[in-house]
């Protein structure tokens, strides 16, 4: 048992704790990467849009310091404070260019590294016509990679120069950084506890699966009694329920085994001994020669009755087996009721019984020939077996949903009720049937209800202590159209 429960637990435990282990991780980790790609497109846009609008203010001052000397000079000192009260501000770089690319201004004042380059023409181009909006190193004027925005400064709407605004990009990589130290912290913490929270669940999940593992167990030793206990209504409840009628069924299945083997053996052993002791009597000359026939008759019954009950053994192994395939067939089943009748004859007339329903019509039904024949004939040697002396034995059809219904009556003692559900089991015999028959086993009724059964049919019993018991069984009908077309066929080949 503990070497199940330890597979269990490797096997789908350890797998599905690992699965949402997993699944959990890989959800974080793509959240995470989400964020940070958000995290960093916005901060991108923000550090842009921060650029324009330094770029902006440093342009207004720029034109209204060249608007007070008409556009004819820059006043250098006061535009340049401007810059460095912008800049220092938003922590960014703002410079001031001509044309041709080279700096005229700039707040950093003399540590300034802009006036030993030139922008680019390129890059030039694109601030003069509009705006620039990059990354990058400006052309190589910066060793790091930098956002820069560029807008032209215009008179008369006539580019005069060109006024930059940057700012470093690898600022956003600590940003970044800072991020993910943030965002791993945080995932590390709903690993743990949805861990925790993954393995209580997930141990409650298996434990119907462990008990039923130990059940099965149980089982195996034959011991049908342990259940497994249902809690919910989800699938592993559902699951549980499934076990538990199923360890019912086996249970029950177990009592039937046993009661079985039990019944045959006893079946077997009273036959048996009464045939041994009466050969022992016969050869040791216990039994006077006179007796001897007498003696030899019982013999000769008992061997019959264990021929019928080995017969009725291998019909039932036959049946259960699925061996005994049907052979349908449309026939007149008031005919076979009349052959198998006849076959009564003699004890039909040393009882003086009267026989009622025989003169019915033809009533075809769709059936195996041989297997109803036996149907017919167990329920009519039960019913010559318990009518009354003089009594009455009748039959009567009835058609109904494509289904024949054939009754059997007999008049006499009946049949307790409470001893009517159990009529049907393997060799279970009434009180009052075992006096009145010495040579039954108990399996007629039993194979009755196997054949109708595997004909998709009902089998019925009705008594009344006293006055009579009935058996009905139902096969299906001949299909109407069917007998017809064999009725015309067979009338052309007579003509």
């Amino acid at each position: 048992m503990a070497k199940i429960k330890q597979s269990l637990k490797k096997s789908l435990f350890n797998r599905y704790f690992a699965t949402c282990s997993a699944a959990i991780f890989a959800t974080l980790a793509l959240m995470g990467a989400l964020v940070i790609g958000f995290s960093a497109t916005y901060f991108s846009e923000t550090s842009r849009e921060a650029l324009r609008k330094n770029a902006a203010q440093a342009a207004e001052i720029t034109i209204v310091g060249m608007a007070e000397y008409d556009y004819q000079r820059i006043p250098v000192a006061t535009v340049q404070n401007g810059y460095r009260i912008i800049s220092s501000t938003t922590e960014s770089k703002i410079f001031l260019v001509n044309l041709e690319g080279k700096t005229l201004i700039c707040s950093e004042g003399e540590n300034c590294n802009h006036r030993t380059y030139s922008i680019s023409e390129d890059i030039m181009k694109e601030a003069s016509e509009g705006e620039y909006d990059g990354s990058g190193t400006l052309g190589g004027i910066y060793e790091s990679s930098h956002y820069t925005v560029g807008i032209p400064i215009k008179y008369n709407d006539v580019p005069i120069a060109v006024l930059f605004a940057s700012t470093e990009a690898t600022d956003v990589w600590f940003f970044i950084m800072d991020l993910m130290d943030i965002i791993f912290f945080c995932a590390l913490i709903a690993t743990a506890v949805s861990s925790v929270a993954i393995y209580f669940v997930t141990n409650k999940m298996t434990r119907p699966l462990r008990e039923m593992a130990a059940a099965a167990k149980s089982f195996s030793t034959g011991d049908f009694t342990v259940r497994v206990p249902v809690d919910g209504e989800d699938e592993i409840a559902q699951l549980a329920n499934s076990f538990n009628h199923m360890a019912d069924s086996m249970s029950d299945l177990e009592s039937v085994r046993r009661s079985f083997i039990a019944n045959v053996s006893h079946e077997l052993k009273t036959p048996m001994m009464t045939i041994g002791g009466f050969i022992d009597g016969i050869l040791d000359g216990t039994v006077p020669e006179e007796k001897r026939k007498q003696y030899l008759v019982i013999v000769s019954e008992e061997i019959k009755r264990l021929s019928r009950l080995v017969k009725s053994m291998l019909s039932i192994a036959r049946i259960e087996a699925g061996d005994m395939k049907l052979n349908p067939t449309d026939f007149d089943i008031n005919e076979l009721v009349c052959r198998t009748v006849f076959a009564f004859e003699q004890k039909i007339e040393a009882k003086q019984l009267e026989i009622v329903g025989l003169e019915s019509d033809e009533v075809f039904v769709n059936a195996d020939n041989d297997l109803i024949h036996q149907v017919i004939y167990n329920l009519i040697d039960n019913a010559v077996k318990f009518v009354n002396e003089g009594g009455c034995i009748s039959f009567s059809y009835a058609v109904k949903d494509k289904n024949v219904f054939v009754s059997v009556k007999n008049t006499g003692a009946g049949i307790a009720q409470q001893e009517l559900p159990r009529l049907f089991d393997r060799f279970y015999k009434t009180d009052k049937s075992r006096s009145l028959d010495k040579t039954g086993v108990g399996l007629g009724l039993y194979i009755v209800q196997t054949i109708v059964n595997q004909h998709k049919g009902d089998l019925l019993v009705k008594s009344v202590e006293g006055e009579y018991t009935e058996f009905t069984f139902s096969v299906p009908a001949s299909d109407p159209k069917i007998l017809k077309e064999k009725n015309k066929r067979r009338n052309t080949e007579e003509n």
